[in-house]
């Protein structure tokens, strides 16, 4: 099958507060860029959609053990018994409809905002996610693609060993690309960054929507244009 025959489902999942931030630009070029050719997309903007990033009693219907939480016993309760809460549910029939998930979001702290990494401990559930011995290229992902597309308000130099944080961006995104995606099964893309774009005229913006326009009508799940993991 060709590339241009291929049609993928994408999941892209919005990590920011501000409707006309650079992150949501970068999210709406990719909307946009991969309907235009004839891909379907899903966006859960999580910030729009008021998703509640706290993991606790709330995410279940049911109760392995209504006295004592232990959320790995309790997600893995009913993910046999189909007892999640409805709004998270969804994510999570989401995650099991997409070929292509992207993660777009901007670098808070060297790691993810807050809303996203709960959006992680809630959707990646024991049973949903991983568990069972299901880890890596036997995850219950596998097959699918994950791409983080984050923006980063410095400068692209003080991000190496000789840089301010002493750590490439690979590195600082490792937890997430390897302990998380890769964990549960994703091919990791490479990332596509964006250093200061504050600080970018209107027309190197405009520059990088195009160059990531260009980038992700390139991804497909299984070609060899998917990088390895960061």
């Amino acid at each position: 099958m060709t590339q241009q025959s291929r049609k993928i489902r994408v999941l892209i999942v919005l990590a920011h507060p501000e409707p006309t931030s650079f992150n949501a630009a970068l999210a709406a070029e990719a909307t946009s860029a991969l309907q235009s050719a004839g891909h379907e997309v899903r966006v859960s903007d999580l910030h729009a959609m008021a998703f509640d990033p706290v993991s606790d009693r709330r995410n279940f219907l049911t109760a392995a053990d209504p006295v004592r939480f232990d959320q790995q016993a309790e997600e893995s309760f009913a993910s046999r018994n189909d007892g999640f809460a409805p709004g998270l549910q969804a994510e999570m029939d989401k995650l099991a409809w997409c070929d292509l998930v992207i993660f777009q979001f901007p670098l808070w702290w060297l790691g993810m905002p807050a809303i996203l990494k709960g959006w992680i401990d809630r959707v990646f559930a024991l049973g949903r996610a991983y568990g069972g011995g299901r880890w890596f290229a036997n995850g219950y992902f596998a097959g699918k693609t994950a791409m983080l597309s984050v923006r980063i308000g410095g400068a692209e130099a003080g991000y190496s060993s000789k840089g301010l944080y002493g750590r490439s961006v690979q590195d600082i995104l490792y937890p997430i690309s390897h302990g998380v995606l890769a964990f549960t099964g994703f091919a990791v893309a490479e990332p596509f960054i964006v250093h200061a774009p504050g600080r970018m005229t209107e027309a190197a913006r405009r520059e990088v929507l195009q160059n990531y326009r260009e980038r992700l009508l390139l991804l497909r799940p299984g070609d060899e244009t998917i990088g390895k993991a960061a």
